[in-house]
């Protein structure tokens, strides 16, 4: 059993997901008809699986402007932000996203990367005034259609869905009220909006240019980071190594590709699968890793032993030339 178990697995019809969203809710009989739901403003989404950081103390916002590629100085209560932390060589290690409240730093990110976080967190802190604690065990995340509507802390206009996460007590999980869409649902528009999840739709070696995280992650015109040489490298030259993908699958297999199947042209394996689900409009789909010199019009093969192959196409996300986002909706 999950450590973050879901109380709203108890509603019926709940069938609980598994691998990285394990905890919460796949769906609640089905996820087609919820995805629906969602996009008509007409559901939440319990992401109560996710882990939850705070970080106090008056220095916590010139802190996190030094350590990460976001811009926190100034950072007003209320705003949105999705930060990253990167490796010396520019390798996405975390992502964040969150919101001050004027006292306090809140964030989510994966779950089970909490530990690591506050690990990593902890050792950067030497003379600075901050407080950082896992706080999981105490606050949860959901996300509801719509904006914030004065309801404890949330992040509005966190993503391209119409919606805004609540961080709320996790004793209050139990007593949400109204009609609850899964987590595969909520996949299914997260990979049509084409916003990556680090750790599945990444590897070690991501960096930012190729995700499309520049200018909504990285502030493109920060001082120094982390893993900043990297980034202005790679973005000032062009040219990332790989570029994120969204693929529309052939729809005659009944099975949607797992996490690292390799996506080939020809014989040729040219990236990996990252995450897919099935779309209630665009049927099967799926986000990708792919090498630069791809042909953006060349049709793609999904492989993995022992399964039929899968023909995809492939819809840009990433500008193969700067790994700007080629979409202006993010």
């Amino acid at each position: 059993m999950s450590r973050n178990r879901s109380p709203l697995l108890d509603r019926p019809a709940a069938v609980e997901a598994n691998g990285l969203d394990a905890g919460v809710a796949a769906h609640y009989g089905s996820d087609l008809r919820e995805q629906r739901a969602i996009v008509a403003g007409q559901a939440f989404v319990d992401l109560s699986h996710r882990d939850v950081v705070t970080i106090k103390g008056p220095d916590r916002l010139t802190w996190l402007h030094a350590l990460t590629t976001q811009y926190f100085e100034g950072l007003k209560p209320g705003t949105s932000t999705t930060a990253l932390l990167l490796s010396p060589t520019g390798h996405v290690e975390h992502a964040m996203y969150g919101v001050d409240d004027g006292e306090t730093f809140w964030l989510h990110t994966e779950p089970g990367a909490a530990a690591a976080l506050v690990e990593w967190l902890q050792k950067m802190v030497f003379m600075t005034r901050v407080e950082i604690a896992d706080v999981t065990a105490d606050y949860a995340i959901v996300w509801r259609p719509g904006p914030a509507a004065g309801e404890h802390l949330t992040r509005s206009g966190a993503d391209s869905l119409g919606g805004h996460e609540v961080f709320l007590p996790r004793a209050e999980l139990a007593g949400l009220e109204g009609p609850a869409a899964g987590i595969w649902a909520y996949e299914a528009l997260r990979i049509e909006a084409g916003h990556p999840r680090l750790g599945l739709d990444t590897d070690e070696r991501a960096i930012p240019n190729e995700l499309g995280w520049l200018g909504v992650g990285v502030h493109l015109e920060k001082g120094c980071y982390r893993g900043q040489e990297t980034v202005a490298r790679v973005h000032n030259l062009g040219r990332p190594p790989r570029r994120l993908v969204r693929l529309l699958l052939d729809g005659s297999v009944d099975h949607l590709p797992a996490h690292g199947y390799a996506v080939q042209v020809g014989a040729k394996q040219v990236g990996f699968i990252g995450s897919a689900a099935r779309h209630h409009e665009l049927g099967p789909i799926a986000l990708a890793l792919v090498k630069r010199n791809v042909d953006p019009a060349a049709d793609l093969e999904v492989v993995a032993e022992d399964q039929p192959t899968v023909t995809a196409t492939q819809e840009l996300l990433v500008d193969p030339e700067v790994g700007l986002h080629v979409r202006a909706r993010l």
